[in-house]
């Protein structure tokens, strides 16, 4: 879900070329469920080989690195660990949702119900064990880091960002500039296409959101940064504080300048200070490995193509692709150079 703060945060446009030789880290389980809901058929069917094992995601994950790849950007790939424990009533409630949404897709099928059935599929996606298992697998295949945070996959690439061992995170939410990360990245697909209710899509760009430009901007420290977004709402508060939005939440955080006065005033019927605790401090792994190295041609083919099916020639071209679109690249780089 994330913090909605959409309307008062100031971003550029930006091209591929602007990242190439930069290292972005990427929120694995966001990508994850893009995949699983977005690579699916009219009727909500996700890709499947002849086991019924389910491969959106493996599809997703392949295409989109190797694209990424093939523009110079050294991706890093964070998966989440243990969720704080705040954040285990939204988990239940998505859970809730989710039961509901398996059990309107099934009413759907028994009626031949084509929009439903697309509709509340999505809605009823999960991640499995397994898919998280073998999503790592094929990263670590494709030579790319794969970091295990302890907790959120925000908490580490924020952190890691803070720490200059990576130059951007990408999310598709802000929570990370809540986190204190220098550098987020939005919309980190070459498809440039969203789809949004009702079956359209809208065209996106690529986007770059510097926090010291949106505190300036907005004339905030960081602290009046998260207390904001606590009053809009974030995965440990939903609905934040009732009857505030963007603007309403800015002006009160530039009249009151602290939080203790600012949720004094709002009397919110959650404990504030504890979801502001856990955006000043969080738990993360200090101590990692960035190393890239080249595609494991032998093991992505065993991946997708002995284990899941995939087609082989579909599989190859796409590798060969990336080849003479790396070559290309560094072809370009060198007479840049000289």
């Amino acid at each position: 879900m994330g913090v909605n703060l959409g309307d008062i945060i100031i971003r550029k446009e930006i091209s591929f070329e602007y990242l190439r030789n930069k290292i972005v880290a990427v929120d694995a389980f966001n990508c994850l469920y893009q995949f699983l809901a977005s690579i699916r058929g009219a009727d909500g069917t996700p890709l499947k080989d002849s086991n019924g094992n389910i491969t959106s995601h493996l599809q997703g994950l392949f295409s989109r690195s190797l694209n990424l790849m093939a523009k110079g950007i050294k991706l890093v790939y964070v998966f989440d660990g243990e969720p704080p424990e705040l954040k285990y009533g939204e988990i239940e409630g998505r859970i809730e949702r989710k039961e509901g949404a398996v059990k309107k897709y099934k009413e759907a099928v028994d009626s031949e119900d084509i929009e439903n059935m697309y509709k509340y599929s999505k809605q009823s996606l999960r991640l499995t064990k397994e898919m998280i298992m073998e999503a790592k697998e094929l990263v670590e295949a494709l030579g790319l880091p794969c970091i295990q945070a302890p907790s959120e996959a925000d908490y580490q690439m924020a952190y890691m960002c803070k720490e200059k061992d990576v130059d951007f995170i990408a999310s598709t939410d802000y929570d990370g500039l809540l986190l204190g990360a220098p550098k987020l990245v939005r919309n980190l697909t070459l498809s440039q296409k969203r789809k949004v209710p009702g079956g359209k899509y809208v065209t996106t760009f690529l986007e770059l959101i510097t926090l010291s430009d949106i505190l300036k901007e907005l004339d905030l420290g960081q602290d009046q940064l998260i207390a904001l977004g606590i009053l809009v709402g974030t995965d440990y508060n939903p609905s934040g504080v009732k009857g505030i939005g963007p603007k309403k939440a800015l002006a009160l955080v530039k009249k009151h300048k602290n939080a203790e006065s600012i949720f004094a005033e709002v009397k919110p019927d959650f404990d504030w200070k504890i979801i502001f605790e856990l955006f000043k401090h969080n738990e993360v792994l200090e101590k990692y490995r960035l190393e890239w190295k080249g595609l494991d041609i032998a093991r992505i083919k065993e991946i997708l193509i002995e284990k899941h099916e995939f087609n082989e020639e579909r599989i190859n071209s796409l590798i060969e692709k990336y080849k003479n679109d790396n070559k290309q690249a560094d072809q370009k780089g060198l007479s840049d150079f000289f």
